[in-house]
């Protein structure tokens, strides 16, 4: 893992699904379940995260990015902050902008200037949106359009100042129901005219405005309970996703994407997957 203030590209991501060129993770060396903050926590709280296990996920992962042709770099663990595996809600990527989330969760409060701090040393373009919770989990970006969940962990009014800051952009709000935790739970962009949906989520006007725009391959409940809609597009059609989700697999195929199966199911007890997991820098 490097971790040194080396130069990256300049930021650039306009699409969830362009080729993954950069991108950042953080290893699971202090993953816990300390304060239950969603409902797949509510399930695994007893058993807890094996930390070793995680560990050994993890690098499968990192190693199978890197096979496919994707820079990774690291943020450096810490131990006071149990969730930081999931580097995807601490900020996102618009345009050539990093923005900096502002974390809802008390546990994950901070992780924000651990990502600035390591902005900085790379020497990378961000912005805060301040004063307003918001998380990158709830933003999905595709071309022109940024949706946004408003969600527990995502305010109306952060939506508004974002707008502010990304004025070419149409930033189009997404009500989700209140159990579920981000927008890439229950939605997820996998080219310009395919997405993964778990409507049970989303009130009718949405996803009729979604099916307007495009082809929606459904997730049920089991495997969305499974993060099946959290799966990571790396470009040119190919994707990470569980093995154990074969129902969402299988219409992935069909659709004429290359799914990568990587077991990420000791992760997946604290509520993300392989998007939650990584923080896109560059894509093109």
């Amino acid at each position: 893992m490097s971790t040194d203030a080396q130069q990256l590209p300049a930021a650039h991501c306009r699409s969830e699904y362009d080729a993954l060129r950069h991108v950042l993770l953080c290893p699971p060396r202090f993953m816990k379940i300390t304060d239950v903050i969603n409902d797949v926590q509510k399930r695994y709280k007893e058993e807890n995260i094996d930390v070793t296990e995680a560990l050994r996920q993890h690098t499968v992962f990192v190693d199978a990015l890197t096979a496919a042709g994707v820079n990774t770099t690291f943020l450096e663990a810490a131990e006071q902050y149990p969730e930081q595996v999931f580097t995807r809600d601490i900020g996102f990527t618009i345009g050539d902008t990093v923005f900096i989330s502002e974390m809802a969760e008390s546990v994950r409060q901070g992780e924000e200037k651990v990502l600035q701090n390591w902005l900085t040393d790379h020497r990378i373009q961000f912005q805060h949106v301040p004063g307003h919770r918001i998380e990158g989990g709830d933003v999905i970006v595709d071309r022109d359009t940024v949706y946004i969940g408003i969600s527990s962990r995502t305010s109306q009014e952060a939506i508004h100042e974002l707008q502010r800051h990304v004025p070419d952009y149409q930033v189009m709000p997404i009500h989700l129901k209140e159990k579920y935790l981000h927008l890439d739970c229950v939605f997820n962009v996998l080219s310009p005219t395919e997405a993964l949906i778990f409507p049970e989520a989303l009130e009718d006007e949405t996803i009729a405005m979604l099916e307007k725009r495009y082809t929606l391959i459904h997730v049920d409940a089991d495997e969305q309970f499974k993060l099946g809609t959290n799966v990571l597009s790396i470009g040119n059609r190919r994707l990470f996703s569980q093995p154990q989700n074969k129902k969402v697999n299988a219409q992935l195929r069909d659709h004429g994407f290359a799914v990568i199966e990587v077991d990420f199911s000791e992760i997946i007890k604290s509520g993300g997957a392989f998007r939650c997991c990584t923080m896109p820098v560059v894509r093109d």
